[in-house]
């Protein structure tokens, strides 16, 4: 497998995913604006989907990964089989378990993270239904989980990569059709987010028909736990589950700080989060995807010599990509900003004010995607705790600086504080890679870096000179020229760019690897 294009072609759907996203937001403002019910509605979601993130993603993925890679290594298709069978039947019963109870016991769960919707009744009534009628979108998206697991571990990665996209697709449907079709027009979105679940599950099933992995529920719920499979990753899960819950704690942190801190500090830090996440997934993500079923079915081989040329690929490439983006989102945050949201009610102040915060991301972007680079090649070892262990750290070292920077920076110290945090983190991860002899760097690192530097310096200074020849505020009224003159700026950094790592000896080539 050509690893090289297999990462074009994730990063290539997760950009659909990406764009696609920010369209569906864009119509929902549009549809609805911002209301007690549109409250209403993210607060609905906001259950089910934190509990998606807590286990039905990143956790069990973690977990899961690698043990089904050992499996197909070492015991056959058979065993593999059964492990997939055991594991759907757990994850699914546990999941309509929690469905229902969520279902039952919506109003109180309400009560406890929004009591203040309770002022309006009739939205708060709105809310209990809608997530009443999205708690069922949780044992969807653990089926998604699975499948992506499955399918990635068989080295298929387009199809979990594109699968996000169709939950984007239901919200447009819905903000453009739907919503003229029903009395109380803001229930569309809950009717997209279960339409959109399930289209999830349907496109993941003929592929894993085609390798054999369609998954068998039983409908005895405790036949999954007598998998020592099962149990083993079970165990596995509770460290990453908690690694993601402090995540989670500090982005709420985080929000609480910049909502006390001035009108709009919450809504500059969520539209600076979104434009980081554009490299992060198509980069990080995908790298991760990418290398979590390569480094686990080296582990299982026991195979240390490719295990560590993986890892080596997979860091070059993750400093070749994501320097000249963290460099060019210091430099151009200003443009991606007004040509991004500079519309309607976003006014020239709000620029700047999310600009800040960009810029401050930008200066942990590597840090950032260098953590999904190197804690994959601890959960191919089935080394769940060590990540959890630094990354709670992490969360402790984070509040501390925002001590420091927030009073310094306001929200754009927040960024920082997140940023910094993650370069922290990937130096940990990376330290404890090297001390137990799981990674040994391969020759060319210090000349690597130099024309690295090279490159981004003359890049950065001309994407920094050419943004600084407009006016991004007011080419608002020309908004086509203000969209071609971004684009062409990025198009010319990078040709820049990649220009110059040619003069110094780059090609292609170099970066080619295939995994055995």
């Amino acid at each position: 497998m050509n690893l090289l294009k297999t990462l074009a072609a994730i990063s290539s759907m997760t950009m659909l995913s990406r764009v696609t996203g920010l369209l569906r937001e864009s119509l929902f403002a549009r549809a609805f604006g911002a209301s007690a019910y549109t409250d209403a509605f993210i607060i609905a979601f906001r259950i089910p989907n934190l509990l998606r993130r807590l286990f039905a993603e990143g956790a069990f993925s973690q977990a899961f990964v690698p043990i089904l890679s050992e499996y197909k290594t070492q015991y056959g298709q058979d065993a593999t089989k059964g492990l997939v069978d055991h594991v759907a039947t757990s994850l699914v019963w546990a999941t309509v378990l929690t469905s229902v109870v969520g279902i039952i016991g919506a109003p109180v769960l309400l009560l406890m993270i929004a009591g203040g919707l309770e002022r309006n009744p009739e939205a708060f009534d709105a809310s209990v239904l809608m997530t009443r009628l999205m708690f069922p979108y949780i044992a969807c998206m653990s089926f998604v989980a699975l499948a992506g697991g499955v399918l990635n571990t068989w080295r298929q990665f387009k199809i979990p990569a594109f699968t996000p996209v169709l939950l984007n697709l239901s919200f447009i449907f819905a903000s453009l059709v739907l919503v003229h079709y029903l009395d109380q027009p803001i229930y569309a979105m809950a009717i997209a987010v279960c339409v959109g679940g399930l289209l999830q599950v349907g496109i993941q099933i003929p592929a894993l028909i085609k390798i054999g992995m369609l998954p068998r529920i039983s409908f005895n719920p405790l036949s999954g736990l007598r998998d020592a499979g099962v149990r083993r990753m079970l165990k596995k899960m509770g460290p990453a589950v908690f690694a993601v819950s402090a995540a989670q704690i500090s982005l709420l942190i985080n929000t609480s700080i910049a909502a006390s801190l001035a009108e709009g500090a919450v809504s500059a830090l969520q539209y600076a989060d979104r434009l980081m996440e554009f490299p992060t997934a198509m980069l990080g993500v995908a790298l991760g995807t990418i290398l979590l079923p390569s480094l686990s079915k080296a582990s299982a081989e026991n195979d240390t010599h490719e295990y560590s040329s993986l890892l080596n690929w997979g860091l070059r490439l993750t400093f070749l990509l994501a320097l000249p983006s963290a460099v060019g989102m210091a430099a151009m945050a200003e443009p991606l900003i007004a040509t991004l949201f500079h519309y309607g009610k976003f006014t020239a102040a709000a620029i700047t004010s999310s600009a800040m915060p960009l810029m401050a991301y930008s200066a942990g972007l590597v840090g950032i995607i260098l953590v999904k680079t190197l804690a994959p090649a601890f959960y191919a070892r089935q080394d769940i705790r060590t990540p959890v262990r630094i990354a709670v750290g992490v969360l402790v070292a984070t509040q501390l600086m925002n001590l420091v920077f927030v009073p310094l920076f306001g929200v754009a110290g927040l960024a920082l504080s997140i940023g910094l945090g993650a370069c922290i983190n990937a130096a940990f991860l990376y330290s404890g890679l090297r001390r137990r002899g799981i990674y040994t760097p391969q020759a060319g690192w210090a000349v690597f870096f130099l024309k690295l530097a090279v490159a981004v310096s003359v890049m950065g200074a001309v994407a920094w000179f050419s943004q600084a020849q407009f006016d991004w505020a007011a080419l608002r009224a020309r908004p086509l020229l203000r969209m071609a003159a971004l684009f062409g700026i990025i198009a010319l950094s990078g040709i820049t760019y990649f220009g110059v790592l040619v003069g110094l000896g780059f090609r292609p080539r170099d970066f080619k690897r295939r995994a055995k």
